[in-house]
């Protein structure tokens, strides 16, 4: 990007904001998403039907030829980042993100016509299998697949699995009905119980290749990088908020606990993160939209500085909330636990930074 560019959202994109944060308030208080995250499924599916159906946002980035809507990255950014305000437990990730993006840049015409018009109507959910197990996922001679996959987002609930496996030394995405023979799927007890992951096996399980290669995964793990990393950024605001709030009402000594130039001082620190992490988040989703040549390297640089910005949020929200900020009844271990298990999916900020270099000194 040559230049200087200023970003900024305009009316309608403000205007889809305020909505998209209204539902997600009303739909994910903070009640809704302990009980959800104590159930299987991990979603509501009158929650999920209204996402589809009144809010619009299961169809955002689809093409609009295939029943979608036909928006870039920057409108899935804002849906993402109120969403990662809430806590939303839902299925958006997975299917609408990565389930969406696999299909969109690496499917066949044919898969493409299948599938991206239910995902649109919010009736199939689509996970993507990238990280192997035990044993890799490799394609036998007769076109079926064999190994394990781990830490598949909503595993367990898609309908439709898009796998990255290798064939004659390169990796190549094929799709598998979750009805396949020879699949297996069991639910993985992780930090997050608000994001549900999965274990896979494949035995022999009949595959459809897809027309992409490793070069569209690439493509399609630097669109959910921006992604989530939106999503992080409205995660780590809630906190910010929350740990601001307290130290107002918070009295010590007789007076508020912001009121000391400690508190004072390290909440103007972690609002300067949070603002310079979301800039790079805003960039990158604004990057992928216009299809800039160094997309690629911005979807590094917002995700490893979301995962460090998070995390460290997180953990300063409990510090500034003392004693209960460490206990179960109060909701700050719930992004924490987010914050954690945001911090290494798809990459952690260390892999991202390297990622970043790379990817400049080869523009």
């Amino acid at each position: 990007m040559e230049g200087h560019v200023q970003f900024a959202f305009t009316d309608e994109q403000l205007q889809f904001r305020d909505i998209a944060a209204k539902f997600m308030a009303d739909k994910s208080p903070s009640v809704e998403v302990r009980r959800l995250m104590e159930t299987e499924r991990g979603f509501d599916d009158a929650v999920w039907n209204s996402l589809s159906n009144e809010l619009g946002v299961t169809a955002l980035i689809i093409p609009e030829v295939y029943g979608g809507q036909g928006f870039g990255f920057v409108e899935l950014g804002i849906v993402m980042e109120e969403a990662g305000r809430a806590l939303l437990c839902a299925p958006y990730f997975s299917t609408c993100v990565m389930g969406a993006g696999a299909i969109i840049n690496a499917g066949t015409e044919a898969q493409k016509q299948a599938l991206l018009p239910e995902i649109a109507a919010g009736t199939r959910f689509v996970s993507l299998a990238l990280t192997d197990g035990a044993a890799p996922v490799r394609v036998w001679a007769d076109g079926t697949l064999a190994g394990e996959k781990t830490l598949v987002v909503d595993g367990c609930l898609a309908d439709t699995i898009v796998v990255a496996a290798e064939q004659d030394g390169a990796t190549r995405l094929f799709v598998v009905d979750a009805a396949a023979s020879g699949l297996e799927r069991r639910h993985l007890a992780t930090i997050d119980p608000t994001r549900k992951l999965a274990a896979l096996s494949f035995d022999a399980t009949p595959a459809e290749p897809m027309a992409g290669d490793a070069g569209a995964l690439s493509d399609v793990l630097d669109g959910a990088a921006v992604a989530l990393a939106n999503e992080m950024m409205g995660g780590a605001q809630r906190l910010l908020d929350s740990a601001v709030e307290y130290s107002q009402i918070r009295m010590q000594f007789g007076r508020a606990i912001g009121s000391f130039q400690a508190i004072k001082h390290k909440c103007a620190d972690l609002l300067l993160d949070v603002e310079l992490a979301k800039s790079a988040a805003y960039q990158a989703a604004w990057a992928r939209s216009e299809d800039e040549p160094d997309a690629p390297a911005l979807a590094s640089l917002a995700k490893a500085a979301a995962s460090d910005t998070y995390m460290q949020m997180a953990a300063a929200c409990v510090q500034l909330h003392g004693g209960i900020g460490f206990t179960w009844d109060h909701d700050a271990h719930l992004w924490y636990k987010r914050a954690k298990s945001s911090e290494v999916l798809l990459g952690d900020a260390n892999h991202h930074r390297e990622l970043m270099l790379q990817r400049w000194s080869e523009t």
